[in-house]
């Protein structure tokens, strides 16, 4: 019994079924989604958080929590190229940036029980929240920084980690209020603010040789926020700090350099967008008086209209040269726009009050996160590290869109929704739409079809290509899930042209 003619046409009628359930779940669906938070007041306003963010976190929540626990158990951290910024620091600056979305989330759940959800993000993220804070402390996942400084590495410059540490215990103290970290927090405030004192221009490194004063400036925001917990006053440090964002350490645009040396207080690169966008998240709480000025400035510097998309350049107007390039800092730079530092320009905006560039930003960042049911978002995780941060992206974003005006700031309304945002939905809803329509098509031509020639050898292939795509859906792993179904599609190949069905007598 020949049971190529079966073989072949099961293979295209499943074919032609998952390409209808693609359409829909990643095209029109995401397309319905994306629609349904565009019309959210939140993003326009400061009357909340975004619905999509608590969406987001809930369904990031326990796969944050899983994933941690995975990560330290594993020990994979201990066995990671030295330099490999992303499985060095990803994975810590996600945990931090989950961290801090949900104490932005419980905040506001504070300002208004019940209202979106109908549990605090405390209690129903306990679990992820200590994952996460584990993950940030946990020696294993401090090899990188301690074969950089030594034994030491936790009283001797290293600052972004530093300020990490420093971070992540305060976001877990401000949740969960047990006073289990005070102690390690209280020596991270006091010894680090010391050596940032003692320092002669305010400045020391991340890595050695390695000098980035926008970390400098979050380390000290990050202080100063410990401040609430610790009874601690470093009111006169942070003003003494001005001198590391003062003067020669500004680059033409007014705005803090991107690199420096610390013992010269010689600026070596001028300022970025992503550089720009993440102070100007912590400018307002830490020196107010500055923030309306420094964020003025990166708009006239860095903001432009191009290609049917608006937003903030990697590199200021005047800089040449710089409209096409890649790094692991900012992502890939297409016509100058920043990825990093738009997404971070939300939440820059966002707490200067500034909802007139943060709603044309938010609507660009939502169309390209990529919504899918269920609430992930495919875009950013397909920017993250499946490897070491598969989930790095989706936390970022739920920090930016959850990030509130500082008090006191100015609310500025208004901005538009660019040509961009409208590209996305017509990919959205015209290729599902296409998709679905020619998915049909072939659902019923399927047994009109010619025979491929080595059927079963297609078939055997066919059905391991579709087995590995489930299962790596069915473990969260959506684009490597997603690319394997794709690769499926192209089974089975015919040599022939299809041929008209034959009349019937």
């Amino acid at each position: 019994m020949n049971i190529s003619p079966f073989k072949a046409t099961f293979m295209r009628r499943v074919n032609a079924a998952i390409m209808i359930g693609v359409a829909v779940w990643f095209f029109i669906l995401p397309g319905a989604i994306l629609t349904w938070d565009l019309g959210d007041p939140a993003l326009r306003q400061p009357v909340g958080i975004p619905r999509a963010a608590w969406r987001v976190h809930r369904h990031l929540t326990p796969r944050y929590e899983r994933w941690a626990r995975e990560r330290m158990a594993s020990g994979k951290a201990a066995r990671v190229e030295l330099r490999d910024v992303m499985a060095t620091e990803w994975a810590m600056f996600g945990s931090v940036f989950y961290l801090a979305a949900t104490e932005n989330l419980q905040r506001e759940w504070s300002r208004r029980p019940g209202r979106p959800a109908a549990t605090a993000p405390a209690v129903y993220a306990r679990g992820a929240i200590e994952a996460a804070t584990d993950l940030v402390l946990d020696p294993t996942h401090h090899t990188w920084v301690r074969t950089h400084w030594g034994a030491d590495y936790l009283h001797r410059e290293n600052v972004f980690f530093r300020a990490m540490l420093i971070q992540a215990m305060v976001a877990r103290e401000n949740l969960i209020r047990d006073g289990r970290d005070l102690i390690p927090l209280r020596d991270q405030v006091k010894s680090l603010s010391a050596a940032l004192d003692a320092s002669p221009y305010g400045l020391l490194n991340d890595y050695p040789e390695e000098c980035y004063p926008i970390d400098v400036f979050a380390a000290v925001a990050m202080i100063r926020r410990a401040d609430a917990l610790l009874g601690t006053d470093h009111r006169a440090f942070a003003e003494r700090e001005r001198r590391a964002f003062h003067g020669t350490l500004l680059d033409g645009c007014g705005l803090p350099g991107y690199f420096a040396y610390p013992e010269t207080g010689i600026l070596e690169a001028p300022s970025r967008g992503i550089g720009n966008s993440y102070v100007c998240v912590y400018c307002p709480e830490l020196y107010p008086d500055l923030a309306t000025d420094w964020y003025d400035r990166y708009v006239k510097n860095f903001w432009q209209e191009r290609l049917g998309a608006a937003g903030f350049r990697e590199y200021a107007r005047d800089i040449p040269r710089k409209d096409w390039f890649y790094d692991v800092d900012a992502g890939p730079v297409i016509a100058g726009f920043g990825p990093a530092a738009n997404a971070y320009g939300v939440a820059a905006a966002r707490a200067n009050g500034r909802f007139d560039d943060a709603w044309t930003l938010s609507a660009q960042v939502l169309a390209a996160a990529w919504p899918l049911p269920g609430g992930a978002w495919l875009g950013a995780r397909i920017l993250s590290n499946a490897a070491h941060a598969p989930y790095l992206g989706e936390a970022n974003l739920l920090f930016l869109f959850t990030t509130m005006p500082a008090q006191g700031a100015t609310i500025r309304t208004g901005g538009y929704m660019p040509p961009f945002v409208y590209g996305f939905l017509l990919i959205y809803f015209g290729l599902g739409l296409a998709v679905l329509i020619g998915s049909i098509r072939n659902l019923r031509n399927a047994p009109a079809m010619p025979i491929p020639p080595r059927c079963s050898l297609q078939f055997a292939l066919w059905l391991v290509l579709l087995a590995d795509g489930s299962i790596l859906l069915a473990t969260d792993q959506s684009a490597s899930g997603f690319i394997m179904l794709l690769l499926s599609q192209f089974l089975p190949r015919s040599d022939r042209a299809p041929q008209p069905p034959k009349a019937r007598p």
